[in-house]
């Protein structure tokens, strides 16, 4: 049992770490595709800014570990058979290039492996629908209509403002806007593999094994609530900040330029509204999709210019991977539990 939570664990990582280069794009293509910080550098200080921000809280943790379903329904193989469907559909899309949701994929391949083990009564979905649903739907409008309207009131404010003028200073605004994006980022994806390793850890103790870990690796219980141990906190830190120092540059090209051709002004616009997003969410202790929030604020940005600037053909192939991420990857999961399963039964 303790073998296979060390594997759970080092899958979770794993994960965390295919999130990083997989939402690399997130804080850094519109920063990338306007010149005003090369790839490189660009990165490392995404990477600097997700840890950092991955220490800022664990709402979102808290949720992923016990929102969803009872961590005493929960065993180690339905954590690592969810893991092995987020992780697939994460390299999958980030091959084709499409800017999916690491945070729906884990939820989804989460839904899948519970589902397979106790039925479809041992999942929350009514938490489903508050926690992932709802937002799914919300958080993109917010950060749309938050794009839309401030690029529509800058562009007024400054149409008197000379372009180079307004040229210069949004290649300055930007390393802010970028910086606040990574930090966001951080603040809720690294939040997910800290609540799925503090899901396995409970599980671990539910079973009555968790005499054979130290008190400090263990969750501490205060009241109804669960914390998440800081080891736990610090790893999930450590390995999403290495997986976005590795970036992902199919997906920045694909959010960096073939939405819309994107200006300084527009892309300091879009990281803002992403950012400031994903920061409330967070407060929340929502799991949203980085991903979601920053496509949706770029096509804001596009759309206060004219729709047509929004390629929106594009667009339409980001939001048809948006809605296919929960229900592909639960059949993937809910499949890898069913071998698993069959695998540790018969080992």
């Amino acid at each position: 049992m303790l073998t296979l939570l060390v594997l759970v664990i080092a899958v979770a990582l794993i994960f965390d770490y295919i999130n990083g280069f997989h939402d690399a794009a997130n804080a850094i293509a519109t920063v990338v595709s306007t010149g005003v910080l090369p790839v490189r550098t660009a990165v490392l200080l995404a990477a600097a800014l997700d840890f950092t921000g991955a220490l800022t809280g664990t709402a979102v943790a808290k949720t992923i570990a016990a929102g969803f379903a009872d961590p005493k329904l929960v065993s180690q193989v339905v954590v690592l058979s969810a893991l092995c469907g987020a992780c697939f559909w994460n390299l999958f899309t980030w091959w084709f290039g499409i800017p999916s949701s690491s945070s729906h994929a884990l939820i989804g391949s989460l839904a899948g492996a519970v589902v397979a083990r106790g039925g479809f009564s041992a999942f929350n979905w009514a938490a489903l629908q508050r926690k992932v649903l709802v937002p799914l739907i919300t958080s993109p409008a917010a950060g749309f209509f938050i794009a839309l309207s401030l690029m529509i009131a800058l562009t007024w404010l400054l149409r008197r403002s000379r372009a180079a003028t307004v040229n210069r200073m949004s290649r300055r605004a930007q390393l802010i806007s970028s910086s606040l994006m990574a930090f966001a980022h951080g603040s809720n994806d690294a939040q997910k593999s800290m609540g799925i390793i503090t899901l396995a850890l409970l599980s671990f103790v539910a079973s009555g094994d968790g005499h054979h870990l130290p008190t400090w690796m263990l969750p501490k219980q205060s009241g109804a609530q669960w914390g998440v141990p800081l080891w736990v906190v610090i790893a999930c830190a450590s390995a999403i900040a290495l997986g976005t120092a590795a970036g992902g540059q199919r997906i920045i090209k694909t959010m960096g330029s073939k939405i819309i051709r994107i200006s300084p002004i527009q892309g300091c616009v879009a990281e803002t509204s992403g950012g400031l997003t994903i920061l409330f969410a967070s407060w929340l202790g929502i799991p949203v999709s980085t991903t979601h929030c920053i496509s949706a604020s770029i096509m804001g940005v596009g759309a206060a210019k004219r729709l047509s600037a929004v390629r929106w053909g594009v667009a339409g192939n980001i939001v048809t991977a948006w809605v296919l991420t929960v229900p592909i990857s639960g059949a993937v999961s809910f499949g890898m539990y069913r071998l698993l399963a069959y695998l540790f039964a018969t080992s």
